[in-house]
């Protein structure tokens, strides 16, 4: 009878080995579950940090955007004023320029000496344009720290 106690024994010990690897199994699996979980939470986290990113470059593209259209708007404006200004520089130079010659006909006619004003140089000469009235794009571009805070 001995043999029997000894299988009943082995059989609990048996039951009781498989009983332990089935709770290390069952503590593997809710352990795995939850890592799972876990993951799944942060990887969620990110899309909507992602997400938050997203936006937030989207509005600071619309900013930009904005921005770069008052700036062409104001050039447009700018060029416009500016081909405006060098048609009537153009028109009032080819007047002067008619006046200047009325008053040397005058001059040589009557005898009396008249003071013609000259035709100043930028007006006879636009190529030679100073400084302060280049083209934008002429111009050297100086940068300072002001420039850059928005």
């Amino acid at each position: 009878m001995a043999s029997p106690q000894t299988q009943i024994s082995s059989g609990s010990d048996g039951d009781l080995r498989y009983a332990k690897f089935d709770e290390r199994k069952r503590k593997r699996m809710i352990s795995n579950r939850e890592s799972a979980r876990r993951s799944r939470m942060k990887k969620q986290q990110r899309v909507d940090e992602l997400f938050g990113e997203v936006n937030q470059l989207q509005n600071q593209n619309k900013v930009v955007m904005h921005k770069i259209n008052e700036a062409t708007d104001k050039f447009v404006a700018v060029a416009t004023e500016n081909n405006v200004l060098r048609a009537q520089m153009s028109e009032l130079a080819d007047r002067l320029y008619a006046l200047n010659s009325v008053l040397s006909i005058v001059e040589e006619v009557s005898g009396l000496a008249m003071d013609i004003p000259q035709i100043p140089d930028t007006l006879m000469e636009p190529w030679q344009i100073p400084d302060a009235l280049m083209e934008p794009w002429q111009q050297p571009i100086m940068a300072s720290v002001d420039m850059f805070n928005c």
